[in-house]
């Protein structure tokens, strides 16, 4: 909450406060007002600062005026990259990675003129990246970053040089002839059948949770795109994927120029893909739907007009307004820990979605059915994804070859199907 109530003296006071963009733990920028009578006057007063915060950050983006000086530096490009172009044509969420990926390159790197800027400096930094470039740990060192993350960071900084040849501010991109790591291929870990029955039976905190995890269990959805799911949605037994949910925050301008982070503002935008997608839910999660409903029609009558029904959501907060996405996952992490299931490092929510492509393939669904379920942008996708579920089809494969070649051989007897359709 935005608005906080504190006591001195034996009086009562009211305060407003944003805690803002580039916080950290050790550095937090923090715009606050104090002195309201009632809770009112400052829900008010919040509500106006950050209207205001807010114009001012819709201004801002305009960027520098046309005559501003070009980007000399690899810093002043990332800066003029994501006014220019990740802001306009990027989806929030990754727009907001991409900033917090630009914050990992060393300072000195950042200060060198772009002209400069060699693949060695780039190889050398990747290096550093690899062995020190992630959080400090409570005992002052720095973590490792991983192989991925490292190549995510280079293919941020290869974009920016993409665009700053474009604008004819270089001539070419180091990062090309750099040398980023080369991460491990991923493989959809899954769960068992029995680990996820038990995950959606213990779930706890928010009242919707078991339902939110049964429904991504049998869409195999991404966490968004289940958060931003409508009744409208749910059409003759299946579920129309038409939009997803994020949680992002926005940089504005406060006191002394600095800029702000106005934290969790959750916005609808359209799926990864930009498709949307009709899929099947089983028999048993649409009953366990209109349980759902009827119990949260309980919280409809109970709130009344304050009731965010335009909204429509099927998960939703008492009140109907949209869960926050990274809430959600901390739960699902937490419960992992709790019943001591076993995870990739970073996966919770996510596992239920991979899980669902894993199962689906192992039975011998056809991939590009499973690849269409799960709205990736290719068969390929799923392929390189799930390889290891697609490997445990061979067995099933060299037996159907076999029978088909005894089927087929000359003088072979039909089997009793094949001579009911001859």
């Amino acid at each position: 909450m935005p608005v906080h109530k504190r006591k001195r003296d034996g009086k009562i006071s009211w305060f407003y406060k944003f805690d803002g963009p580039e916080s950290t733990r050790e550095n937090r920028i923090i715009i606050q007002k104090w002195g309201f009578a009632t809770k009112k006057e400052a829900q008010d007063a919040e509500s106006e600062a950050r209207a205001e915060a807010l114009k001012k950050y819709e201004m801002a983006k305009a960027g520098a005026g046309v005559t501003a000086a070009v980007p000399k530096t690899l810093s002043m490009l990332l800066d003029e990259f994501f006014r220019q172009y990740a802001e306009e044509k990027l989806a929030p969420k990754t727009n907001e990675r991409y900033r917090e990926m630009a914050a990992c390159l060393d300072a000195g790197l950042l200060t060198m003129p772009l002209s400069e800027i060699t693949p060695l400096h780039l190889s050398r930094e990747w290096t550093r990246l690899l062995k020190c470039g992630g959080h400090t740990r409570k005992d002052k060192t720095p973590r490792p970053m991983s192989a991925k993350t490292v190549r995510n960071i280079a293919s941020v900084v290869s974009s920016a040089f993409g665009r700053a040849i474009k604008w004819e501010l270089v001539q070419r991109n180091p990062v090309e002839h750099s040398e980023p790591p080369i991460p491990e291929k991923r493989k959809g870990a899954a769960l068992t059948v029995a680990q996820q029955d038990t995950l959606i039976t213990a779930a706890s905190g928010p009242w919707c949770m078991s339902m939110i995890l049964e429904v991504d269990a049998a869409l195999g959805a991404r966490r968004g795109e289940v958060l931003a799911l409508r009744w409208s949605d749910i059409v003759d037994g299946r579920a129309v994927i038409a939009r997803s949910l994020t949680q992002t925050f926005r940089l504005v301008d406060g006191p002394d120029e600095k800029k702000i982070k106005v934290h969790d503002v959750l916005e609808f935008k359209s799926t990864k893909t930009k498709d949307i997608r009709v899929i099947g839910l089983p028999a048993s999660t649409l009953a366990a739907l209109e349980d759902h409903r009827k119990r949260q029609d309980e919280f409809r009558q109970q709130f009344g007009p304050d009731y965010r029904a335009d909204l429509d959501l099927i998960f939703a907060n008492p009140d109907g307004t949209p869960l926050k996405p990274d809430s959600v996952s901390a739960t699902v992490s937490a419960l992992f820990r709790r019943l001591k299931i076993p995870k990739p490092k970073g996966a919770s929510l996510h596992l239920l979605r991979h899980s669902h492509g894993s199962h689906m393939l192992a039975n011998g669904v056809p991939l590009p059915v499973v690849s269409e379920r799960l709205g990736h942008s290719s068969v390929r996708v799923t392929a390189d994804i799930y390889s290891h579920a697609i490997h445990g089809q061979d067995d099933e494969a060299v037996r159907k070859w076999e029978e088909y070649q005894q089927r087929n051989r000359p003088g072979a007897s039909a089997s009793p199907h094949e001579e009911q359709v001859q």
